[in-house]
């Protein structure tokens, strides 16, 4: 087993990273954080020094975190705006990205939980081991394109959907998607978001340590939904599924990229193996394993949290004709508001749930998924 308290192989030195906002957070090797910086379009490799040992599989649930941190930081909930959730593999500590504030004005904290006393520290951002990559080709600060994502809260644009529903749209600068979620995988570091390229929906694999850019592979996909093939919408979040990844875009494709086929200047064409509806935000995935079968889990904006089986995904030809939700046979778990999905040890799923007034953290077996 890896030695967790051993960073000293990644290249990380001692300083204070200048980092300007948190987003998606993933662990990699040596409990080391992976941090994503889109206001400097940079991401941050960060020695998170924690401080606890191995814990077992008990589960985890907190009310009203927003209020639990809020109170830790010296701020209103409302001010506490929670980006990213990831559970260090070996303690259990609950970290979450999260602005303090809104706007401009916010700032960027690191929250630490601990699931034994729910007690909250952060993870200071000076006088830190770290190491920092800028992401090759990210949009200009000012790119006067947008991207868009659909909210939980009624914010935004309001737009009537064909059958009459009407959902929220918020957009926003592009720059704000250059990651839109990481993972770690194999001495690499897998990066989703957007670049300044005509074809502008990329996957980049960086290898940790940071020695170089990685390459930077351009994808299109087939929106089921939408009828049409699609180069410039972005990933939303990401899994890793064998020798390539399974990603789900808004409204809602799930798609199998292999990782074998990325290249600098090339493009993969993704096979679209499921459509789970149109007017619908994929927020975070997950895989877990139950009674020796493999399983994705989606939390999405619309719909309860949706099951996908892995034997069905394999099985799954190529969607590429516009239909209503088609693919493989899914299972819906009435649980709503789900915003951020994490393993927690392997009997668990770890779920962020917005009730519409508060974000709780809650510990949902396996087994009953």
């Amino acid at each position: 087993m890896e030695d967790m308290d051993d960073t000293s192989a990644y290249g990380l030195t001692a300083g204070t990273p200048d980092v300007r906002s948190v987003g998606s957070i993933t662990f990699g090797p040596a409990g080391i954080l992976f941090v994503a910086d889109n206001v400097s379009a940079k991401v941050y490799a960060v020695d998170v020094a924690d401080p606890d040992g191995p814990r077992g599989d008990e589960p985890f649930d907190l009310a009203d975190v927003d209020a639990h941190v809020g109170s830790y930081l010296g701020c209103a909930a409302d001010d506490v705006l929670v980006q990213d959730m990831a559970v260090h593999p070996v303690s259990k500590n609950v970290y979450l990205s999260v602005q303090r504030g809104r706007g401009e004005a916010s700032l960027p904290v690191l929250v630490r939980i601990n699931p034994v006393d729910s007690s909250i520290t952060d993870v200071p951002l000076t006088g830190i081991l770290f190491s920092e990559l800028a992401i090759a080709g990210a949009p200009a600060a000012d790119n006067p394109k947008e991207d868009f994502y659909l909210p939980l809260e009624p914010e935004g644009q309001e737009v009537t959907l064909p059958n009459g529903r009407i959902i929220h749209v918020v957009r926003q600068p592009v720059r704000t998607s250059t990651i839109t979620d990481l993972a770690y995988v194999d001495g690499h570091l897998l990066v989703a978001g957007l670049s300044n390229e005509e074809f502008s929906s990329r996957l980049r694999r960086i290898p940790f340590p940071f020695t170089h850019d990685g390459v930077d592979t351009a994808l299109e996909i087939y929106h089921v939904s939408h009828g049409k093939w699609e180069t410039e919408a972005p990933i939303r979040t990401f899994v890793p599924y064998g020798q390539g990844i399974l990603a789900s875009y808004t409204c809602t494709p799930v798609v199998h990229i292999p990782l074998g086929d990325l290249v600098t200047g090339g493009k993969i064409v993704g096979r679209t193996v499921a459509e789970l509806g149109f007017g619908n935000q994929p927020l975070d995935m997950v895989t877990f394993v139950a009674d020796g079968q493999e399983h994705l889990l989606v939390a999405n904006s619309f719909y309860g949290l949706v099951r996908l089986d892995f034997d069905d995904i394999n099985a799954q030809t190529p969607l590429t004709e516009p239909h209503s939700p088609v693919g493989p046979p899914r299972h819906t778990e009435q649980v709503t508001g789900v915003i951020r999905l994490a393993n927690f040890g392997s009997a668990h799923v770890l779920a962020l749930q917005y009730d519409g007034v508060r974000r709780n953290l809650l510990s949902l077996k396996v087994d009953s998924l």
